[in-house]
């Protein structure tokens, strides 16, 4: 497995284009491939905040933290898919600013590598169990968290759910 930036693999395009054989092939990939490379993209970037966000929280944790990207993308506020609530951001010229994104790792100014393969495998695995329903009964419709060790404006304003690990959980 190749563990190289993250960010350049999340959103290489999943059909074939005209340039790689005129427009039958592309008309094949778009019925062929749209449905199982989109639902692919969906467990890798749930996959990529949980590893991002919670890999060093224990097991229930992370299944939290991917319940409340998939709460997002169930509410009207959001966005409607997983890659773009956790690259929910503010931008300028394609890329995030600094600081400015729903989900931190994301602009953080670091690149996203994933180094750790144990990790990593971990992550797709809960990415798989958290889009197949499961949940942590007390933080169910949390759609915020942040680790305990810092205090966001938002959060008093926002219903405290459950502590798991390092992160708090919060509902409206």
């Amino acid at each position: 497995m190749n563990l190289g930036a993250y960010k350049g693999r999340v959103h290489k395009p999943s059909k074939v284009g005209p340039r790689a054989g005129g427009v039958l092939l592309s008309f094949l990939a778009l019925l062929l491939s749209p449905f199982p490379a989109q639902a692919e993209d969906q467990k890798n970037c749930l996959a990529e905040a949980v590893y991002f966000e919670a890999r060093s929280e224990p097991f229930i944790g992370q299944i939290a933290v991917a319940g409340v990207v998939l709460e997002r993308v169930q509410r009207p506020e959001y966005p409607d898919n997983v890659c773009d609530v956790v690259h929910q951001g503010h931008y300028v010229g394609g890329m995030p600013i600094r600081n400015r994104c729903a989900f931190s790792y994301w602009c953080d100014g670091r690149p996203e590598k994933i180094n750790d393969e144990l990790a990593w495998e971990q992550a797709l695995y809960v990415a798989e169990l958290a889009l197949d329903g499961v949940r942590v009964a007390n933080t169910e419709t949390a759609t915020h968290y942040h680790a305990s060790y810092v205090r966001p404006s938002w959060s008093g304003d926002m219903n405290f759910m459950a502590r798991i690990g390092l992160h708090l959980f919060y509902g409206d």
